[in-house]
């Protein structure tokens, strides 16, 4: 019978279970939206999200005092253009030098900023023009920042709308809107090129408000269910966020861009709406973050791909009470200002909890709603909740990462894969 092991031996289990956890928090960040009058200072902020498994941090703009209060936090910093800076950086590269020299050069690498969004959900809701212009951009931005010998160190990409899709029913039949192919084609391009990511906004929250039966909540809640057969694959999808996610994939694939990342830009649920906002309840708020992160943690990635877990970024860090729209759009926040949960999902490095619970639905369904058939949708027709054009100062307005193909992030991975070999050959010699 084998001895005990002895106490370096148990410290050094101990240490590869807390190098696993630290590994998988790499993969989830927040979004951290300033719609609001009574938010704490960035530096009480900084200090939060430092107890937290958050390993990054989406803004919308490039707030300095926010970027300066997360210097040496070791935390990822995505930041952002506003849609009006791309007609100027497009025309001339001397304007994304300049917001470079701005936004990024004063910071970084005290800040650790990993990718620059130009602009946001330009392909869905900008003009024709600036449609045309932001690629141009891009690259401008792009070269702007390997001429500061930062190419290979922080990414440019854009965010996406799920409106970018023209079919998604199911997941296998992905495919993007016709009328922005060419247009994401050059941007795709750019994407596989510079190794940045394709980011996109999944909300199965919209998707459920077009389909507010028990059935549809527990499914997209991730929650026991019958699941939703995909015909193209025959594979069984057990959640709307990995249906939606995988209607993706399959869009980029379609075009031959099967080795372009995917990183979820946005995804949340709120705790608190109108009444004609279906399941906005605390219980499902809790539920679907809690289980969200929980997946991202189980490494189990989506069907189409499998064992890896995608950069995700839940909505949102705080509430935004200065937003306009519907009731729901104030009350995404997983922290209240006071720095207290508003629900605990296993988000505390302290408490890295598994799967969430959260009782039967609350809300019940129009008493004229079919019965569930396999073809149920799995997406959206529109995770918009606003018809107003999308401003990237303006989170959720409209609905809206760390790429997994960071250089940063690559070689944090190589590190922990080294990490955790090594203790592991070093539990083994001491048991």
């Amino acid at each position: 019978m084998a001895s005990p092991p002895s106490t370096a031996g148990c410290l050094l289990l101990f240490l590869l279970h807390a190098a696993v956890l630290a590994r998988s928090q790499s993969y989830i960040g927040v979004n951290y939206g300033m719609v609001a009058d009574n938010l704490p200072p960035p530096s009480t902020t900084a200090k939060l999200l430092q107890t937290t498994s958050f390993g990054k941090v989406r803004l919308y703009g490039a707030d300095p005092s926010i970027i300066k209060a997360l210097a040496n936090t070791g935390i990822g910093i995505t930041i952002g253009t506003d849609n009006a800076d791309i007609p100027p950086m497009a025309a001339d590269i001397t304007a994304a030098k300049t917001w470079i020299g701005a936004n990024v050069l004063p910071y970084y690498p005290a800040s650790k900023i990993i990718i620059i969004n130009v602009g946001n959900e330009v392909l869905q809701y900008g003009t024709p023009e600036l449609k045309t212009q932001l690629l141009p951009a891009m690259k401008n931005m792009q070269a702007a920042l390997e001429e500061a010998s930062l190419g290979g160190k922080i990414k440019v990409s854009t965010v996406h709308a799920m409106t970018v899709l023209g079919a998604s029913e199911p997941p296998s039949a992905g495919r993007f809107d016709p009328n922005v192919v060419d247009l994401l084609k050059g941007l795709l391009e750019f994407n596989k090129e510079t190794g940045s990511g394709f980011l996109i906004n999944p909300y199965p929250f919209f998707a459920y408000q077009t389909d507010p039966r028990p059935e549809t909540l527990a499914f997209c809640l991730f929650q026991p269910n019958a699941g939703r057969p995909d015909s193209g694959t025959n594979i069984k999808y057990m959640n709307m966020f990995d249906a939606q996610v995988d209607a993706v994939r399959s869009a980029l694939n379609a075009l031959a861009f099967n080795d372009v990342e995917i990183v979820v830009a946005e995804t949340g649920w709120p705790y608190k709406g109108g009444v004609d906002e279906a399941g906005a309840t605390v219980e499902n708020a809790k539920a679907y973050n809690g289980n969200l992160v929980a997946h991202l943690r189980s490494m189990t990635g989506t069907p189409l791909m499998p064992g890896k877990s995608i950069d995700t970024y839940l909505f949102a860090l705080y509430d935004e009470d200065l937003k306009g729209g519907k009731l729901s759009e104030r009350y995404f926040g997983i922290y209240n200002v006071d720095l207290t949960p508003v629900y605990d999902v296993g988000l505390s490095k302290s408490s890295q909890g598994g799967l969430a619970t959260a009782p039967a639905p609350t809300i019940s369904p129009p008493t004229d709603v079919p019965p569930a058939t396999s073809g149920a949708p799995t997406l959206p027709t529109n995770s918009s909740t606003t018809t107003s054009t999308p401003n990237s100062t303006t989170p959720r307005d409209s609905p809206t990462a760390r790429v997994n193909a960071s250089k940063n992030e690559a070689n944090l991975g190589k590190i922990g894969a080294s990490l955790l070999t090594v203790v592991s050959l070093a539990v083994a010699s001491m048991l």
